[in-house]
């Protein structure tokens, strides 16, 4: 290519306001790309804990199912049950107070919807940079354009030649800028609604997890509505 014209010619030809928005461009593009590639990661280890999660049942007491589901502090299933087992023991081992006000049921159902937004807001974190990102390159990278149509424009004035030769390279090399603007939008937009339509499947499996839990105090058996109308499914307490 021709060194007159690209990106480095845009960078050498460039103002302050020009090279301010490309770095500005450039931060926002290893942001949202840092953002995609950590949650990315976080997402397929939320699923693959979550497929342990069906073992959890399968396992004569609650120690060890417990067990099952490792001993990472950050998985959220194990979280909602140690949360669970917690609240449960909480209340019947508690003299009375206010919280007798509410039953077991709501006790426990108060504790594990808690846990399950903790677990929403760190699936959620950092979304709102790719939602930033996402929704603001383009206007950026369309301010850096016309600022750079208008010195184009004011260099074409001075000279008194407004000729294709002259008028295409500085046009073009203006342009450059809306495109890098999409280019750093548009992975943030994907990688946002890929996150998105991910977390939600994490969260779905994560609430009927709870739910499940929630049969389990209560009741002391899991509640299954698998093949036919809904049975327990019976486990031993810890």
């Amino acid at each position: 290519m021709n060194s007159q014209f690209g990106l480095a010619n845009v960078w050498s030809q460039g103002d302050i306001v020009t090279k301010s928005v490309a770095v500005l461009l450039l931060l926002m593009s290893l942001a949202s790309w840092m953002v995609i590639i950590i949650k990315t990661l976080d997402l397929i280890k939320y699923k693959k804990v979550a497929r342990t999660a069906q073992d959890f049942w399968h396992s004569e007491d609650f120690a060890s199912a417990l067990d099952k589901l490792g001993s990472d502090p950050s998985n959220p299933f194990r979280q909602l049950a140690i949360e669970g087992r917690e609240a449960t023991a909480h209340h019947r081992n508690t003299k009375a107070h206010l919280h007798d006000t509410l039953d077991v049921s709501d006790w426990v159902t108060r504790t594990l919807r808690n846990c399950i937004d903790e677990s929403t807001a760190r699936l959620q974190s950092g979304l709102a940079i790719l939602a930033s990102v996402g929704s603001t390159a383009p206007f950026v990278g369309l301010f850096g354009t016309v600022w750079g149509i208008y010195h184009a424009l004011l260099a074409i004035g001075m000279a008194g030649q407004a000729t294709i030769d002259k008028v295409a390279g500085p046009i073009g090399e203006a342009l450059i800028m809306t495109a890098l603007g999409l280019a750093v939008a548009i992975p943030a937009v994907l990688g946002y609604n890929a996150l998105v339509r991910g977390n939600k499947g994490v969260l779905q499996k994560l609430n009927s997890f709870a739910h499940d839990l929630h049969a389990y105090f209560v009741t002391g058996a899991r509640v299954s509505s698998a093949g036919g109308p809904a049975n327990v499914v019976p486990m031993k307490k810890a």
